[in-house]
């Protein structure tokens, strides 16, 4: 049987690499429910003090637990969506315009995109350059060569 390196894009070695993350137990996962469990016997004022943490952590800690550790994990804190994110059509818009002026500066590149419907502001087209890579290339200056002596 053959063995068959894969490489991983970079969406996926983050994917596995959290997922690794989900499955690992840490020292936090382990404090919490400790506390928890302390807290059950001995009230959460106890268990604040003794684990010196906030009641209101305690509280929190109590409503995630649900009997396994693994519930306590620490989970990502990006939103799911937002109302004002770029849609399909703009990002293809930009694409399609980057693709077509790739050395374009920035400003000169968002006037053209005003004029073919984008309603953005300059920040938020940098801001989408920069993750899709599609920066403009700056050329470098010619090299200099030196003209001969005149006599």
């Amino acid at each position: 049987m053959a063995c068959v390196k894969v490489e991983l894009s970079r969406q996926n070695r983050k994917a596995d690499a959290t997922l690794s993350a989900m499955n690992k137990i840490t020292q936090d996962m382990r404090f919490k429910q400790a506390a928890i469990e302390y807290s059950l016997k001995h009230g959460v004022t106890k268990a604040a003090i003794r684990y010196k943490t906030s009641r209101q952590n305690i509280y929190r800690w109590r409503k995630k637990y649900d009997g396994s550790i693994q519930s306590l994990a620490d989970r990502s804190h990006r939103p799911h969506s937002h109302p004002k994110q770029h849609t399909d059509g703009g990002l293809k818009l930009i694409q399609n315009m980057r693709r077509r002026n790739p050395n374009t500066g920035l400003v000169v590149f968002w006037v053209k995109l005003r004029q073919r419907g984008y309603s953005r502001s300059i920040s938020g087209l940098y801001r989408v350059l920069r993750r899709i890579g599609g920066m403009a290339v700056k050329l470098p200056n010619p090299k200099y060569i030196q003209k001969p002596y005149e006599k």
